[in-house]
């Protein structure tokens, strides 16, 4: 008897996979969760994907955002759902850093990637009428007044936060960092003049640059980037820095393999779709799809990378 219901019990498991597997997914809608806040560059990818995506599948991609605790509150929301691929996750590299400086108990582990969409470069830019044109004239001033200059960045064990962090390290400067919950607010917070400087992607303040309210005095970047044939990258300088945010969707790590493949040619799809990559241009933001296989192998490079940087580095200031 114990063995027939053995039995039956793996037979319906294996139907119910199978029913799956041949069901037309998706039969509701799907949350996209943004673990920032509206506004940002993670929320208009998000943003960007959804409207994309409408036309190609039978039902939306509902963008949710659920600031808070460096991310690690919406990453446990999706990670902690059921995985029956309803909640997708917008991956961004903050959820390889934020669990090396103990916040949350999520980490990238609990997640399937499936694609990448962005990658862009840090930056180091400030207030257009600031004292300093050059990267030197700023590193002077803050080597000479230490603590006195104010960066801001998009939340603790951001990216934006990690690059100010190693830029003071390597520099032998002190900066003040000011967390905000989001690049947009950091943005705000500098051209407000509530911080002197930030070190949030060029690609996501870029508009304030071409304004004329703000300026870029370095990226940090393997190479120059388009449009700011002037501006040097930190290696250029003698600080081989190089931090950037990368922006893609993921599913719980339990997801069906069904479901993957669905997203995957979505994905696929939106990486062929001038109109999307337009969107993202105009989002100041830079296109740079990635597959399910090459996602992951720079993710597990990413990881490595920071394992063994995060440590190193005085995150408490």
């Amino acid at each position: 008897m114990t063995m027939l219901r053995s039995l039956t019990a793996s037979t319906l498991l294996l139907f119910g996979v199978t029913a799956y597997a041949a069901d037309a997914y998706p039969t509701h809608a799907m949350e996209l969760m943004v673990a920032y806040q509206a506004g940002g560059g993670s929320d208009n990818t998000a943003r960007a994907i959804a409207e994309a995506a409408r036309p190609l599948m039978p039902h939306p991609l509902v963008v949710v955002n659920k600031p808070g605790a460096s991310g690690s509150i919406g990453w446990a929301y999706v990670a902690n759902a059921q995985p029956d691929g309803y909640k997708l996750v917008l991956m961004t590299p903050e959820m390889l850093v934020v669990p090396l400086l103990g916040i949350g108990k999520t980490t990238i582990a609990d997640f399937q990637p499936v694609a990448r969409f962005t990658d862009d470069p840090s930056s180091v830019t400030v207030r257009a009428d600031a004292p300093w044109d050059t990267l030197e004239a700023f590193l002077d001033y803050a080597r000479a007044n230490p603590q006195k200059v104010t960066i801001s960045n998009a939340g603790i064990g951001t990216i934006p936060h990690i690059a100010a962090v190693a830029l003071g390290e390597k520099s032998k400067s002190t900066f003040t960092h000011v967390p905000y919950q989001g690049s947009s607010p950091a943005i705000m917070g500098l051209i407000a003049g509530d911080v002197q400087a930030t070190t949030v992607a060029y690609a996501e303040l870029r508009q304030h640059v071409e304004t004329g309210k703000l300026k870029t005095l370095a990226v940090m970047a393997q190479k120059r980037v388009a449009g700011l044939d002037n501006v040097p990258t930190m290696k250029e300088r003698g600080l081989d820095l190089q931090y950037g945010v990368w922006r893609g969707i993921g599913l719980p790590k339990a997801a069906p393999a069904a479901v993957l493949e669905k997203w995957r040619e979505v994905a696929r799809a939106l990486s062929q779709n001038a109109g999307f990559q337009t969107t993202m241009v105009k989002q100041n933001l830079t296109p740079a799809y990635a597959d399910t296989p090459e996602f992951v192998a720079e993710i597990d490079r990413q990881s490595t990378a920071f394992t063994a940087l995060v440590p190193t580095l005085n995150m408490k200031d």
